[in-house]
Order: structure tokens, then C-alpha cells, then sequence
């Protein structure tokens, strides 16, 4: 069960249980805490899907300075090897710097998108975080208020 379902279990907790007078509702103290219990375990499983994109993004930057490398390797050797005569020597330097030139294009490229994918993916996984934690507070507020009002019709 993900963090969107159990959210979605704590709404309908509280739809469905007892209204009292100003907006205050009672639950079942067994039933929210095996929700917020869920929550609980389901948060280490989303941490570690972020850790993972952030492996992946080391990955897809090695793999791009990788593939660059090679690419710079290939036209380092295509220049030695069409160094035959003056003429063929400065259309080998002039390609060969294209070449790198494109390469290192395509490396910045390359890494700047693995880079805006990840913060995306992060900020993403921050924001969902960010709103699955301040609806468990709220939830823990809501559930406070709840306890003196629960103590004080005891009272009575």
C-alpha cells in the first residue's frame, strides 16, 4: 500500500466517524494508529526509490562522460590518422575539433538533463514527502484536539 492510499484510509476514518458538535469527530484509536503504523513503514520504501534516483542520476552522468570520452578518443585517432599531407592535416585538425567540440556539447547536454530529471524526480519525491508529512501532522493535531473533548464528555 502506498502513502496515497493510506492518506486516502485516514480521510475515510474521519468521514466516517462519530460527528460531535464543533467539528470535532471521534475515531477508533485502533484503526488510526495501524494507519499511521503503515505510514510509517511505507516511508523508508519511498526514501529509499529517492536514494535509488539518485543513483541512477550518477550512473546516467558516468555513463555520459563515458560515451564523451569515447567519442573524443575516436576523433583523436580519425585525426592521427588522416595526417598524411598539409591540406588533409588541417581538414583532420578542423573536424577534430568539431568533433570534441560536439562531444563536449553533447556531455554538457547530456549531463545538465540528467540533472534537471533527477532534481525533478527529488523534487517530486520531496514535495509527496513533504505533503504525506504534513498530513500525518495535521492528522496527530486533529487527533489532540480530539482527547479533551473525549476526556470531558467523560467527565460529565
Amino acid at each position: 500500500m502506498n502513502m496515497d492510499d493510506l492518506m486516502e484510509q485516514l480521510d475515510e476514518l474521519l468521514e466516517d466517524g462519530f460527528k460531535m458538535p464543533g467539528k470535532r469527530v471521534v475515531l477508533e484509536t485502533e484503526k488510526v494508529r495501524a494507519i499511521i503504523d503503515d505510514m510509517r513503514m511505507t516511508m523508508p520504501t519511498e526514501i529509499k526509490q529517492a536514494k535509488g534516483i539518485v543513483a541512477d542520476r550518477a550512473d546516467i552522468i558516468n555513463n555520459a562522460k563515458r560515451e564523451a570520452d569515447n567519442t573524443i578518443r575516436m576523433a583523436e585517432e580519425r585525426a592521427k590518422a588522416m595526417v598524411a599531407q598539409e591540406e588533409i592535416t588541417k581538414l583532420a585538425q578542423a573536424k577534430a575539433g568539431e568533433i570534441l567540440a560536439a562531444a563536449q556539447k553533447k556531455s554538457r547536454e547530456m549531463r545538465k538533463a540528467a540533472q534537471d530529471f533527477v532534481d525533478d524526480l527529488l523534487t517530486r519525491a520531496d514535495e509527496q514527502l513533504s505533503a504525506n508529512l504534513n498530513e500525518v501532522k495535521k492528522t496527530r493535531a486533529a487527533l489532540r484536539q480530539q482527547i479533551p473533548v473525549a476526556n470531558s464528555n467523560n467527565e460529565q
